[in-house]
């Protein structure tokens, strides 16, 4: 699985982004999707996450209401629906693909700025 993020750019805080994660392979369909992101200085940290059939997400508590993750398994592609940006959110984002037990494919990272 390859993986391909983009849509990242600057915005104002209260406002909106949504990034989306393009992936080559047949087999995107059978893997859950993960955003993670990465401040300057600061360690990688999840974010968000869906399952193979979108049934399921998951989010870390501090996107939780205001980021919606989703995917279309019909275009190969995981989004990342961003609303109410802070500063805070500033990093750059990456997608990633859970493979064997653990996030074995990473996309390149898209950078979000969110000034204030």
């Amino acid at each position: 699985v390859q993986l391909q993020a983009s849509g990242g750019g600057l915005v104002q805080a209260g406002g909106s982004l949504r990034l989306s994660c393009a992936a080559s392979g047949r087999t995107f369909s059978r893997h859950s999707m993960g955003w993670f992101r990465q401040a300057p200085g600061k360690e990688r940290e999840f974010v968000a996450s869906i399952t193979w059939s979108g049934d399921n997400t998951y989010y870390e508590a501090p996107v939780k209401g205001r980021f919606t993750v989703s995917r279309d398994n019909a275009k190969n592609t995981a989004y990342l629906q961003m609303n109410s940006l802070k500063p805070e959110d500033t990093a750059v984002y990456y997608c990633a693909a859970y493979v064997n037990g653990e996030w074995s494919y990473w996309g390149q990272g898209t950078q979000v700025t969110v000034s204030s």
